[in-house]
C-alpha cells in the first residue's frame, strides 16, 4: 500500500498540515504536493477550483501519488453545494479516482452525514460501488486488498459552514463513519451574516468556531479548518485543530511574487 501521510499523522497525535489546489493540471499538482516535507495533504478543490472531477482529479491524484513514500495524502473536494441531492455520483467519481478521503460542502443535517458516510463505504458498512479498474492501482494494493481496507482508510470529511450546520453540530459530530468536521469561516461568516474573514474571522463567528471545535473532539472525531497563512495555521494548531489548511496554490504564487517584486524594487 502507498502512503497515507495524513492517517500517519492521527496516529501521530500532530496537527496535520496541508495545502489547496485551486489551479487544474498535473504538473501544477504535483510541484504543490513536493514542495515542503511538512505536507500531511493537499486538496484538489473540485467545488470553487478549476480541476474537473472526472478526468481532471484522477489525473491529479495520480501525479501526486507517483511522487512515491514521501507523497502527502491526495484529497478530494467534491463540486456539490448547498441542498443538492447529486453528491452520491460525485463520491463515487473522487473515490474512484483514487482519493484518500472526500470533503462534501455544506452538510447541514446528521441525515445527509449518515447518507455521506454510506456512499463512501463498501458494504457492510456501506453502499458504494467497486467497479473501477485504477482505483486500488493508485493505493498500490490489489483489488480484493482494497475493498478489504478501503473502509478503513478513506477519510470522510464534511464542511460545517451553513447556520442549519451550526445549529446541528452535535448531532452531526455523532454520526458513525464521519472521520472529520472542517470548518470553512468565508461561508460560514456569510451565512450567518457576518463579513468574511479579513484575515480573521468577526468575533462573533469565532465563538461558534471554538464551539464546532469541541463538539468534534467531544464526539471523538477530527476537526479542520481553512486558513490562509503560516501565522494563522500555527494558531490553530495551538488550539487543537487537528487538520489546517496553510496555503493554496494560487495564494502562494501571487504572495511569493508580489514579495520578491517588492524586494527587486527595494521594499516599494
Amino acid at each position: 500500500m502507498t502512503t497515507h501521510a495524513l492517517l500517519q499523522a492521527f496516529k501521530a497525535s500532530k496537527p496535520a498540515f496541508g495545502a489547496w489546489i485551486t489551479l487544474p493540471g498535473v504538473l501544477n499538482a504535483r510541484a504543490l504536493a513536493q514542495a515542503s516535507p511538512h505536507l500531511s495533504w493537499v486538496m484538489i478543490d473540485c467545488e470553487h477550483g478549476l480541476t474537473s472531477l472526472q478526468p481532471g482529479a484522477a489525473e491529479s491524484i495520480q501525479a501526486i501519488t507517483g511522487l512515491g513514500p514521501n507523497a502527502p495524502s491526495a484529497l478530494v473536494r467534491i463540486p456539490a453545494t448547498g441542498v443538492s441531492d447529486s453528491t452520491s455520483w460525485q463520491i463515487k467519481y473522487a473515490l474512484d479516482a483514487g482519493a484518500r478521503g472526500v470533503l462534501v460542502p455544506m452538510v447541514s443535517t446528521a441525515e445527509k452525514a449518515r447518507e455521506i458516510v454510506a456512499d463512501s463505504r463498501f458494504p457492510p458498512g456501506g453502499r458504494r460501488g467497486f467497479g473501477s479498474p485504477f482505483t486500488h492501482g493508485h493505493w498500490g494494493l490489489s483489488a480484493a486488498e482494497y475493498i478489504n481496507s478501503a473502509n478503513d482508510s478513506v477519510v470522510t470529511m464534511i464542511q460545517i459552514e451553513t447556520k442549519e450546520g451550526v445549529q446541528n453540530v452535535d448531532a452531526i459530530a455523532a454520526v458513525d463513519g464521519i472521520d472529520c468536521l472542517f470548518i470553512g469561516p468565508y461561508d460560514l461568516s456569510l451565512c450567518l451574516g457576518y463579513p468574511p474573514p479579513s484575515p480573521d474571522p468577526h468575533p462573533d463567528v469565532e465563538v461558534i468556531i471554538q464551539d464546532i471545535l469541541k463538539a468534534a473532539h467531544k464526539a471523538g472525531k477530527k476537526c479542520a479548518i481553512y486558513c490562509t497563512s503560516g501565522k494563522q495555521a500555527l494558531k490553530r494548531g495551538e488550539e487543537g485543530f487537528d487538520i489546517i489548511n496553510v496555503t493554496s496554490d494560487i495564494g502562494a504564487m501571487a504572495e511569493s511574487v508580489a514579495e520578491n517584486l517588492s524586494a527587486a524594487v527595494g521594499g516599494q
